[in-house]
C-alpha cells in the first residue's frame, strides 16, 4: 500500500460522523441542531442521553487510534503512522460526509495520541480531566490538553518528526475552538452537562 492510499483511507475512516450515526440509532435529534451545533460527544451529552454520548466518544477515539495502529501493522514508519493519525483527525474535522463541516476533533485526537504513545495520551487526558473538573468547560479542557500535546510529545518521544505532527494536530484543534475561545472570554460558554439550547455557532 502506498502512503497516499494510507492517508486517504485514514481520512475516510476519520470522516465517519459517529455523533450523527449514534444519535440516529438512539432516536435523538441531530446534534447539529442544538447546543454548540458540533457533531461530537460533548454536544450529544446535551441531549441528556449519556449512553449515546459515551458511544460517540468511543467511536471518535477508536477511529483515530485505528488509523495509527493499522499503519504500524502495515509496516509504515512511526512518522507515516502519525501522519495517518493526522489524516483521520482531519477527516473528523472536515468530514466529506457532512460537506467538510465536522467536529472539533478532541476525541479523535486523543485516540491518535493513544496509538502514537500511551504516555502522551495519559498526560493529555489528565490535563483535560483536571481542567474539566475544575472549570466545567469542555472547551477550556480541550484547549489545555491540545497545548500540552506537543510538550508531552517532546518529553516522552524526544525531538522527532512525529512531534511536529502532534503540534500540527494541536494547532488545528485550537483553531477549531476559536468561537469557544471568544465565548470563554465573554463568559457565555456553555458548561459540561448543560441543557439543550439553540445552536450557538
Amino acid at each position: 500500500m502506498s502512503l497516499i492510499a494510507l492517508l486517504l483511507g485514514a481520512y475516510l475512516l476519520g470522516s465517519i460522523p459517529f455523533a450523527i450515526v449514534t444519535s440516529k440509532l438512539f432516536g435523538l435529534e441531530d446534534p447539529r441542531r442544538y447546543g454548540s451545533g458540533n457533531p461530537g460527544a460533548t454536544n450529544v451529552l446535551r441531549s441528556g442521553n449519556k449512553g449515546a454520548a459515551a458511544l460517540t466518544l468511543i467511536g471518535d477515539c477508536l477511529k483515530g487510534w485505528l488509523a495509527v495502529w493499522a499503519a504500524s501493522r502495515l509496516g509504515f514508519s512511526p512518522l507515516e503512522a502519525s501522519l495517518a493519525g493526522l489524516a483521520a483527525f482531519l477527516g473528523h474535522v472536515f468530514t466529506v460526509f457532512l460537506r467538510f463541516n465536522g467536529g472539533k476533533g478532541v476525541a479523535t485526537a486523543l485516540g491518535v495520541l493513544a496509538s502514537v504513545d500511551g504516555q502522551v495520551a495519559i498526560l493529555c487526558a489528565l490535563v483535560w480531566l483536571a481542567v474539566a473538573f475544575t472549570s466545567r468547560y469542555s472547551s477550556a479542557a480541550a484547549l489545555s490538553a491540545a497545548a500540552a500535546a506537543p510538550v508531552a510529545g517532546l518529553i516522552f518521544l524526544g525531538p522527532q518528526p512525529s512531534v511536529l505532527v502532534l503540534a500540527a494536530m494541536a494547532g488545528v484543534l485550537i483553531w477549531r475552538h476559536a468561537a469557544n475561545i471568544r465565548r470563554l472570554l465573554a463568559g457565555t460558554e456553555g458548561r459540561i452537562g448543560g441543557s439543550k439550547k439553540p445552536k450557538a455557532d
